[in-house]
């Protein structure tokens, strides 16, 4: 049995900030986009479609007026499984596909559906999900053509074994996958007591946990959001763009239009963000804030760029603390709360709110002073910079004990890891050894940043001193003035 390994920092005092990995029952956040990529080969475990599938699901679109033979992109099979192919030159930004609304899959579509009713309350993704898995039920579907182009899983760690999930042990990732299928179990129950079992004449067929599995990976590989107006949306023939990692904006891959002047319908407009030569792919980037995790999580590949591995330290007040209401109101001020996550990218400084936000929950002592109402609209300002020498100790050792922590949870050590990138892996077994060498690559980069701090203590300036040096109090060398009276 797999199990996961949170990453928890003891404390000493109240005052000390708890550091741990992401919760396990926090709901996952949808980010869409399709399932393939150039930086990853086909999932093993994906459905190469037949030619003759493809076929059908062609000329389903022509008959409908979607697509025609000068359409400038077919569907056709590629490397990373299906993809858009250009059938002429394309331009920079040039519009390569239109899809009127009337065939997209979204919420609007399911309440218009038989199931709109029943499915009225639920979150958006669960009744496209019910409408998906009802029609890929229906033999004869109008969707059909569309369905069977549909993989049954791809390489996302959803879809991983135990034995593979076991390598990733000890990295967030494997706390993020098991986290959504948490989740999907919690909604399915939700579903199966609130809507299968009270609207039976609306799905005659069972419908089981796997198929419930099936529908939320589709929808998490392969949705379109983030569009004017609508969000969560499924769009045959445009999700079959792939992403390509050479591509670095997400400007003009597409959006939502009006089909013209005397039209009520809209359009999803796909546009290419690069000139593209006939008979290559048409590729667009699915999303530059990512992290390779979080790839891997929704469409089953990373990439190998060191600004995609990143690791998420959680912080946390504790309510046990004296001066709990006060340290929460200043980070409340400032756009915290009661918990902050920062997340650190490999090669990137720490976060700028990351020390300040540390210094804060670790004020004790004769530090609290700055606390008071007095200092409410300063305070901030105070904690960007060192507080006292306590302070700044008690901050680096709890963060370097936290990433000590992290790293005693990984299998292996980064060399062995190394070792491993130059052998015959598979599909998953890269991607494994790939998030767990870039998330200890960025902890052993945290650690380094305050093993350096926790050297240069004795040679930092704090509160106390600089509030000196503004009294004119303090000489160039650092010494005390004292003033005697004539």
């Amino acid at each position: 049995m797999v199990t996961l390994l949170t990453h928890h920092s003891a404390f000493l005092s109240p005052a000390q900030p708890t550091i741990y990995s992401p919760s396990l029952t926090k709901t996952p956040t949808f980010h869409h986009k399709t399932r393939f990529s150039l930086t990853s080969p086909h999932s093993p475990t994906s459905q190469q479609p037949a030619t003759a599938a493809l076929q059908t699901f062609w000329q389903w679109l022509s008959d409908q007026g979607v697509v025609s033979e000068k359409s400038p992109v077919r569907p056709g099979t590629v490397p990373e499984g299906l993809g858009l192919i250009a059938q002429r030159d394309i331009g920079r930004n040039e519009v390569v596909l239109e899809i009127p609304k009337k065939h997209w899959i979204s919420p609007d579509a399911v309440a218009a559906s038989e199931i709109g009713s029943a499915c009225g309350g639920l979150k958006p993704w669960v009744s496209v999900s019910l409408f998906l898995i009802r029609e890929k039920l229906n033999e004869h579907s109008t969707w059909r053509p569309y369905l069977d182009l549909l993989p049954h899983s791809t390489n996302s760690t959803i879809y991983w074994s135990e034995e593979e999930l076991a390598e990733l042990r000890g990295s967030q990732l494997l706390s993020m996958t098991l986290s959504v299928k948490e989740y999907l179990h919690r909604e399915f129950t939700i579903v199966q007591e609130e809507i299968l079992s009270n609207h039976k004449n609306l799905f005659p067929s069972t419908i089981t946990f796997d198929d419930f599995f099936w529908a939320f990976g589709i929808l998490r590989s392969r949705a379109f959001s983030r569009l004017r107006g609508q969000n969560l949306v499924l769009i045959p023939m445009a999700d079959l763009i792939n992403h390509s990692p050479d591509i670095t904006t997400e400007d003009y891959a597409y959006e939502i239009k009006e089909a013209g002047f005397f039209s009520r319908d809209i359009l999803f407009s796909l546009r290419s963000p690069v000139s593209v030569k006939a008979g290559f792919q048409v590729l667009i980037q699915y999303d530059l804030s990512k992290s390779n995790a979080e790839l891997a999580l929704d469409y089953g590949f990373i990439e190998n760029n060191s600004a995609r591995n990143s690791y998420t330290l959680t912080l946390q007040m504790s309510e046990s603390d004296t001066f709990f209401e006060d340290k929460l109101d200043i980070a409340e001020t400032n756009g915290l709360g009661e918990t902050a996550e920062f997340n650190i990218v490999l090669g990137n400084p720490l976060p700028p709110a990351m020390l300040p936000y540390l210094r804060l929950v670790a004020l004790g002592g004769t530090d609290v002073f700055l606390l008071e109402a007095l200092f409410r609209n300063t305070v901030w300002g105070h904690l960007e910079l060192p507080v006292s020498h306590a302070n700044e100790e008690l901050i680096c050792r709890v963060v370097r004990d936290a990433c000590k922590s992290a790293l005693s949870g990984y299998q292996t050590t980064i060399e062995e890891d190394e070792k491993l990138k130059g052998a015959d892996l598979n599909a998953r077994l890269e991607i494994a050894v790939e998030i767990r060498l870039g998330e200890k690559k960025v902890l052993h980069q945290i650690d380094n940043t305050f093993q350096k701090r926790e050297s240069e203590l004795d040679e930092l300036e704090y509160y106390q001193e600089r509030r000196l040096k503004d009294l004119g109090l303090v000489g160039e060398q650092g010494e005390i003035i004292f003033w005697e009276s004539k």
